[in-house]
């Protein structure tokens, strides 16, 4: 079993490229377009926080930045509290560059148990994926790299999805959609919980995040059981 802190320094590692020194580089989402990381990244935990900065960040700022989060308390046991210097960090990135988002609801999840899938699941891959058409055309370009892939399929068609979206050596973050027509029906519980079967065979961890405003993926993670163990902040 992995503590908190150490869970929420292998889910950054996931998130983002690093380079030799913890600066934070891209997006690390096989096969997307270069995207660059957030200028800070806060995940705190109950047990303590950890934070990154991105490598184009000037020296001073960082030890601006560093001795502020530094100071930010753990987060409280709802997860829902801002972090105190919120306003401060804002104002000290506005002097390096115009902030273009402030993102402060990722609430991440641990898996404890597995959950068995009530339906009949399929491993997606290159020789069967026309089973994509119909709804999630624009993931076939994206099978080599977004594996492992499942899929809840109905009349040959696949209705809702999981696949790996960040991976590295030692995790796995999970990306799952549903068609429209076919949420509501317990079927992003079954392809998570199969995904995540498969990321353990492979020897990694999955992982599993989600926004405050996006309830259906609390519910699914409500539904596996799944333990939420921190809370990520970033600022763009």
């Amino acid at each position: 079993m992995f503590t908190d802190l150490e869970l929420i320094n292998i889910h950054v590692r996931a998130l983002f490229t690093h380079d030799a020194e913890s600066r934070l580089l891209f997006v690390n989402e096989p096969g997307s377009a270069v995207i660059a990381a957030p200028r800070l990244f806060l995940g705190r935990t109950r047990a303590g926080n950890i934070w990154r900065f991105r490598a184009d960040l000037p020296e001073k700022l960082c030890e601006e930045l560093d001795a502020l989060c530094a100071d930010e308390p753990p987060v409280n046991t709802e997860f829902n509290e801002p972090p105190r210097h919120l306003e401060t960090f804002v104002r000290l990135l506005e002097k390096h560059a115009p902030v273009q988002e402030v993102s402060g609801g990722g609430l991440a999840y641990q898996f404890t148990k597995y959950e068995m899938p009530s339906k009949h699941l399929l491993a997606i891959t290159e020789n069967n994926a026309k089973t994509l058409r119909g709804g999630f055309e624009k993931l076939i370009e994206e099978l080599p790299t977004w594996q492992p892939f499942v899929a809840l399929v109905e009349d040959t068609q696949a209705v809702s999805v999981c696949r790996s979206v960040r991976i590295t050596s030692e995790a796995h973050e999970a990306g799952v959609e549903t068609l429209p027509e076919f949420r509501g029906s317990g079927y992003a519980k079954d392809v998570v919980s199969e995904w995540s079967r498969l990321v353990l065979a492979a020897g990694a961890i999955p992982l599993y995040s989600t926004s405050w405003e996006n309830h259906a993926s609390q519910a699914v993670a409500r539904k596996l059981g799944l333990r939420c163990y921190g809370v990520n902040f970033d600022i763009t």
